[in-house]
């Protein structure tokens, strides 16, 4: 009968986690991951055949952790998608190695945005929901998405890399901004907005 590994998968990854997020991405290897979970490599590599197969769980690990932080249980499509902005500049303020694995170039398994995906399959009912919201089009929508996302990129990267300070709410208030005059720049008219809300 095969030996029960005392160390699950799941503590492992846990560990691992931890450590990328207080230390870096860099820290994470078996030796320190063994020293970090108090024990001998051994349950390391009976969970994880290499250093490879370890770092591509846990990009996997890291990626579900950072979506779960960024869900919104709102149906307001425009409420969750500040809350995903506000999730993404909490990150980059309190778990910047974190932001770095994930958005600059860290995870093994990170690919380069493509802002054609924006319109695309999986963010296509969001793109809907918000245009039957504001009364924009699907390209308007997208375009003002598009905008708002890069301006949020551009002060998250700064918050991580050290190089922009300031609170959480010094922060929104400038993607905030920022948001507003993008959707305006698109035509969107509150006032009509508002009337149509209150006509459902």
């Amino acid at each position: 009968m095969a030996r029960t590994a005392r160390i699950t998968r799941e503590a492992i990854l846990e560990a691992a986690l931890k450590m990328l997020i207080r230390d870096g991405y860099s820290s994470v290897n078996i030796k320190t991951l063994a020293k970090e979970l108090n024990c001998s490599t051994q349950p390391i590599v009976w969970h994880f055949e290499n250093m490879e197969d370890l770092r591509i769980a846990l990009s996997e690990y890291a990626m579900m952790y950072a979506a779960r932080e960024a869900a919104s249980s709102s149906e307001d499509k425009l409420e969750s998608f500040e809350f995903l902005g506000k999730a993404y500049v909490k990150m980059a303020l309190k778990e910047p190695n974190l932001f770095k694995f994930l958005y600059l170039g860290e995870n093994p398994m990170g690919k380069p945005y493509n802002l054609k995906d924006i319109g695309r399959s999986k963010n296509k009912d969001m793109i809907r929901m918000i245009s039957e919201q504001t009364g924009l089009n699907d390209d308007q929508v997208i375009c003002f998405v598009r905008n708002t996302i890069i301006y949020s990129h551009g002060i998250a990267t700064m918050l991580a890399t050290g190089m922009l300070k300031g609170t959480e709410k010094e922060m929104m208030d400038l993607i905030n901004s920022a948001a507003d005059s993008f959707i305006l720049q698109e035509g969107f008219d509150p006032e009509k907005a508002a009337k149509k809300g209150k006509k459902k």
